[in-house]
């Protein structure tokens, strides 16, 4: 189907033919900006309303403190309000992280049944209900409940990744995986800095108009990637009726960390990788788990760093995500997206070398300049490693597969960014920062090592 005739906002049913991948490239892009501008308005607001929420003796506060003032004693974090307001957040992000691991593969297995568009639809729908509570919120009750239905809800970026993987043309999804990055960095970069300049009482409106604009913008623009004939039947066993135990070994296969690490939901769907493309599928995941567990690690506790050692500010601190956000950005439109298929697995393996050094400069200098050139170095890496994985991953697993495909990866990031920064900020503060970023930066060998001698799907095809 078209676009509509004139520029018309019209609803865009299950497609026959293939829409133009630049179009639906950019559909993606500007969508998956809008949510996240939605999102990162909170960040630079959440200390001062969880301290508001504290100033106004609300009981269900004073628990989750009390559990966080027990969390930082048993670990020895000094007992100042800014250390303290990161961790919190930092536990609440946690949260937001579990309830998308989750989630991610449950949506990506259903929108293989039903088509990308209308679970996109319906995601969106929960986002916008979320920033909505958000803004009617007056107690902690309240914003927690806005953060579960979001956390729930955050089934988009992983169907934007599917949709990416729908797409035809190895080079057309390398491109893709590459703008979703750049939609990220833009959005983590603007979104603080929009949200820092808004009044507590006014960003949940904001983002609820950035939430309902997405949702009326991919109505009218988002077609369906996924045409009724390569969608899947069912999960089940083609040859087998319906029965309890196969039920409860489907949602085990979409639930378990262990499953999602072995992709068993893919394994044993219809149309299954070979023995050999599998085993691949099942490395790059662990992969993308290790690093992004490590990763997100010292990217938690890099906060905690620049206050202890430099004595940055909140402005400061500000100042510094934003020149990581841009460089990223900038690295990721210039030379992320232009990588060839094929030779992303060497690109993701260049880029965790340069991560290590970049871990050591950050947590053994002493001075600006270092950690500088640190940041710039953790920059080019972080731009790289994420999109250009999403892109291996998305060439395997048959049509109907992609969603869950790509769904079970972003539950297997989600999971690491939910355990990652509480494990590393244990260490920062029981070993020390030194301790830390070393150990982690060491550990960062285990990803390059496993993607020795891992061949890109299309090589593995000729193989077989």
């Amino acid at each position: 189907m078209g676009w509509g005739a004139g520029g018309s906002c019209t609803p865009r049913p299950p497609i026959r033919r293939q829409a133009p991948e630049a179009r639906v490239l950019a559909v993606v892009f500007l969508g998956l900006l809008l949510d996240l501008l939605a999102f990162t308005l909170l960040l630079p607001l959440l200390p001062g309303l969880l301290e508001s929420h504290g100033r106004a003796h609300d009981p269900l506060y004073g628990s989750w403190q009390r559990g966080v003032d027990w969390f930082a004693a048993a670990i020895g974090m000094p007992s100042e309000k800014r250390y303290n307001s990161v961790l919190f957040g930092g536990l609440i992000g946690s949260a937001f992280s579990v309830l998308q691991f989750l989630t991610a593969p449950l949506t990506g297995a259903i929108s293989d049944r039903l088509g990308r568009r209308p679970v996109m639809l319906l995601s969106l729908a929960g986002l916008a209900t979320s920033y909505a509570v958000w803004a009617a919120s007056e107690s902690f009750a309240a914003f927690l409940a806005s953060r579960v239905i979001g956390g729930i809800s955050k089934g988009n970026v992983s169907l934007s990744t599917a949709i990416v993987a729908d797409l035809d043309s190895p080079s057309a999804r390398s491109r893709g995986m590459a703008v979703i990055g750049v939609a990220f960095s833009l959005g983590f970069t603007l979104g603080p800095m929009l949200g820092a300049s808004l009044p507590v009482e006014t960003a949940p409106w904001l983002a609820l108009l950035f939430a309902v604009s997405d949702l009326l913008f991919l109505f009218c623009f988002l077609p369906e990637t996924l045409p009724p004939e390569k969608r899947q039947a069912s999960q089940l066993c083609p040859h087998q009726a319906p029965s309890i135990t196969l039920g409860f070994r489907a949602a085990a296969d979409l639930l378990s960390p262990l499953a999602l690490l072995r992709f068993s939901a893919v394994a044993h769907g219809q149309d299954p990788p070979s023995g050999d493309r599998l085993g691949s599928l099942r490395r790059l995941g662990l992969v993308y788990f290790l690093y992004l567990f490590l990763f997100s690690g010292l990217e938690h506790t890099l906060t905690f760093l620049a206050h202890q050692r430099f004595q940055f500010s909140s402005l400061q601190q500000g100042k510094m995500f934003f020149f990581i956000g841009l460089t990223m950005a900038a690295i990721q439109g210039a030379y992320a997206r232009k990588i060839s298929p094929g030779r992303e697995i060497a690109a993701v393996k260049r880029a965790i070398v340069l991560l290590i050094p970049a871990f050591l400069l950050i947590g053994w200098g002493r001075t600006l300049p270092v950690l500088g050139l640190g940041l710039l170095l953790y920059s080019f890496a972080a731009a790289v490693v994420v999109p250009c994985l999403s892109s291996v991953v998305a060439g395997y697993g048959s049509p109907g597969q992609k969603g869950t495909v790509m769904g079970t990866l972003r539950s297997l990031g989600a999971l690491a960014r939910a355990v990652g920064p509480v494990v590393a900020a244990s260490v920062y503060w029981l070993a020390g920062a030194l301790a830390c970023f070393t150990v982690c930066s060491g550990l960062l060998l285990l990803p390059f090592l496993l993607l020795r001698n891992l061949r890109p799907p299309t090589q593995t095809l000729k193989a077989e």
